[in-house]
């Protein structure tokens, strides 16, 4: 019996889907770090409004993947 391609297809992608999740939050850590630089350069008038911002927006983001793993 040969094996499926589809099946070595699917074992590539399983492999590739944990490096490609590593990426992007490190790009979002990254984009994150400079937002706060730039937010706490402009004074802490802006810093309260826009650290609920930037929590909602993770909380968000962190929804969102979960509600994707599980389907």
């Amino acid at each position: 019996m040969a094996s499926s391609p589809t099946l070595a297809a699917d074992a590539l992608l399983g492999l590739l889907v944990p490096a490609w999740q590593f990426v992007i939050g490190l790009l979002v850590l990254v984009t994150v770090a400079v937002s706060v630089r730039r937010l706490a350069q402009r004074g802490p008038t802006r810093m309260g409004g826009a650290m609920l911002l930037i929590g909602a927006a993770v909380i968000c983001v962190t929804v969102v993947s979960y509600l994707v793993q599980q389907i």
